[in-house]
């Protein structure tokens, strides 16, 4: 099972974005969609003091007919702030996830905001931890090199491949 360090070193695109707290819903939403993302880590000075999502928005803004030029990310963003520690496993992100509901997660290391996490970047890794203890297991059952068997099974470059390209 992979830390959350681990997870983030993985990303291909390890950038994430932040919004402040006296912004209008209706920059956030700009920033979301020119961006391609769902979500923004809410700030308010230095720190982290929300989570604004596409949800959010939905809910918060246009069920209730509010405009979001004139609506604040203060007024909608979600509170308190899911967080997790670079030191944490991907199993307990995914149980947070499950249990407040939500897809990301800022990762916050001695106070600083230095990622985020996506449900989507949790399921990535759980495939690659799987792939990897299936090719160990089909290496072992017959008693063939690693990357042929990975080669052969799933048409993909074997796990250590995959690691390889991902620490440039």
């Amino acid at each position: 099972m992979a830390s959350v360090a681990q997870v983030l070193k993985s990303k291909t695109n390890r950038s994430f974005h932040t919004v402040p707290s006296s912004a209008t819903v209706f920059d956030a939403i700009v920033v979301m969609s020119r961006e391609g993302i769902g979500a923004l880590v809410v700030t308010c000075g230095c720190h982290v003091c929300g989570m604004v999502t596409e949800r959010d928005y939905a809910r918060k803004v246009i069920l209730q007919d509010r405009s979001s030029r004139n609506t604040t990310i203060h007024e909608i963003m979600s509170t308190p702030v899911r967080f997790v520690r670079p030191s944490q496993t991907s199993d307990e992100c995914m149980r947070l996830m499950t249990d407040h509901r939500i897809r990301h997660l800022p990762v916050i290391e001695d106070g600083v905001l230095i990622g985020l996490v996506s449900i989507g970047d949790l399921v990535k890794n759980l495939i690659a931890e799987q792939q990897f203890a299936i090719d160990q297991l089909a290496a072992y059952v017959h008693g063939t090199s690693l990357d042929a068997v990975s080669m052969a099974i799933t048409h993909r470059p074997a796990f250590r491949q995959i690691l390889d390209m991902s620490h440039p």
